[in-house]
């Protein structure tokens, strides 16, 4: 299985720091185990999963999509105005 980054997620992801970064990777593994941990979502986010998970105080929203075989990571980020974003990004693609 491959993993690929949205370049929305690649952004994200240099602002995080060291400790965020590694409690990412670990997330990252989990999803990889297991593709369907998240929660699938509907109507406009059809074929995207979503799974939740806290940083320190911080509740963090990672979107995700199976493509065949690989993962696509698609978007990273706090829950406020996080789905909001996140059609945005899939309907400008």
């Amino acid at each position: 299985m491959n993993i690929y980054q949205s370049r929305s997620f690649e952004k994200k992801l240099k602002k995080l720091s060291k400790f965020e970064k590694d409690a990412l990777d670990l997330e990252i593994r989990k999803i990889a185990e297991n593709p369907i941990i998240g929660e699938e979502k509907k109507g406009d986010l059809r074929d995207v999963f979503v799974h939740k998970f806290k940083l320190k105080t911080t509740q963090y929203l990672l979107a995700y999509r199976k493509v065949g075989s690989d993962l696509e990571l698609v978007m990273i980020g706090p829950h406020e105005n996080y789905y909001r974003d996140l059609k945005q990004f899939l309907k400008d693609r």
